[in-house]
């Protein structure tokens, strides 16, 4: 009896992913919240380049006071991206505050696992140095978050938006 040859996809070992050193700060209670392995997951889908980054979940206070600080507005907000090095290696924080985010994900009828994925993507692509304060540098991050997420198996969180 011969044999029958068997095609199968055979990942390139050449390319390696960048290196990744990640923490993960749960500073809320009694928040659903994504698994540290979820999360790693979706960091290095976007992940660019080597990178030493801190992912950090807060309550309502830490949110309201962090975006004050830094960003002049009195109110928590989804997620806030602090860069402290954005040369060959990455290093930089990403907040995420979990009451806004649960929040978000209720009022747009999306399921909040995947609005997470949303904003830990928008966080590193922030920290790689996309931005969205000009039309077209709002519609390449758009489109690289919208790539991702739907590679990671999320729907795409522009469709359809205006």
């Amino acid at each position: 009896m011969g044999s029958v040859p068997v095609s199968r996809h055979v990942p390139n070992r050449s390319v390696r992913a960048p290196s990744l050193e990640l923490a993960i700060q749960w500073q809320v209670d009694g928040s659903p919240l994504p698994r540290r392995r979820t999360l790693r997951r979706w960091i290095l889908a976007a992940l660019e380049r080597p990178a030493a980054i801190t992912l950090r979940f807060v309550g309502a206070g830490e949110g309201r006071s962090l975006n004050r600080a830094y960003r002049g507005r009195d109110c928590a907000t989804n997620v806030l991206t602090f860069v402290y090095d954005e040369h060959v290696s990455l290093s930089g924080d990403i907040v995420l505050c979990a009451p806004v985010v649960r929040r978000e994900a209720r009022e747009q009828g999306k399921r909040l696992v995947a609005h997470y994925a949303h904003l830990v993507i928008h966080g590193m692509l922030h920290l790689q140095g996309y931005d969205h304060q000009r039309a077209a540098d709002a519609a390449r991050m758009e489109a690289r978050e919208s790539e991702l997420l739907v590679r990671l198996g999320h729907p795409d969180p522009w469709r359809g938006a205006s």
